[in-house]
């Protein structure tokens, strides 16, 4: 018999989001998966699933606010959230290498994806957190938003965008410390998956370093797991390994 417990994962037809969200289905613990997506439909690996609420999602607040709504009272249920929405590139454009690349609008955009759209979700679902049901909150952070680990340069809004993104989950952390002392946050870092974000970087990979989503969300649901709310921000890598800030 499943538990009356519910699970949400954002961004749920990129590769790391739908293997998330089928270990989540396949997991007993969970009556109702709840999958965000821009597609608008689930793809064919979550079709069939009876758990399943796909919900088709913009990334405007008023989007939100609707898919949010739908959602209702399972809110309060939640005990995992999976945040897996950003972008690294998009058409013509990509990381910069030097500061002659940089433009406004580009980091615009990324900021808006990697960093305002996680916390848009995040006040979304605020109100409906309680102060006793557990809930374990994920969302994708890099390795590369690290300061203390920046010895490279480039890729400067997308190292922005994750940076702040650490920083605005940091400070949810403190704030939901006091309204939802039962829940935990966790900026992860995947590693260097097979993914279309990834794909255009994989040359230069190391041998035995580039993961399967599938390995990526067993690793990442199995760190949710074993986290306790603490009133703090984890920033953890896939082998469940504190980042510097």
């Amino acid at each position: 018999m499943r538990s009356e417990r519910s699970a949400l994962v954002i961004g749920a037809s990129g590769s790391i989001g739908t293997a998330v969200a089928q270990r989540l289905l396949a997991d007993s613990r969970y009556d109702t998966v709840f999958c965000v997506s821009r597609a608008a439909d689930p793809p064919a690996a979550l079709d069939n699933a009876a758990q399943l609420r796909w919900l088709p999602c913009g990334g405007s607040p008023g989007d939100i606010a609707l898919a949010r709504e739908e959602m209702g009272d399972a809110v309060g249920r939640l005990a995992r959230v999976v945040i897996c929405s950003g972008i690294l590139h998009q058409g013509d454009r990509g990381p910069e290498k030097s500061l002659e690349q940089l433009d406004a609008d580009w980091m615009q955009t990324l900021f808006y994806a990697n960093s305002i759209t996680p916390m848009l979700w995040l006040q979304a679902l605020a109100k409906g957190l309680g102060r006793k049901q557990e809930c374990v909150i994920a969302a994708l952070s890099a390795r590369v938003g690290s300061i203390g680990d920046n010895k490279l340069g480039g890729w400067y809004g997308y190292r922005a965008s994750k940076s702040a993104l650490n920083m605005l989950l940091q400070t949810a952390a403190v704030e939901l410390a006091r309204r939802a002392p039962a829940t935990k946050l966790i900026a992860f870092h995947p590693g260097t998956t097979d993914t279309a974000l990834s794909r255009p970087f994989q040359g230069n990979v190391p041998a035995g370093k580039l993961f399967s989503p599938d390995f990526v969300a067993a690793r990442l649901l199995a760190i949710m797991d074993t986290a306790r709310p603490d009133a703090a921000l984890s920033y953890l890598d896939w082998d469940n390994k504190t980042i510097p800030w």
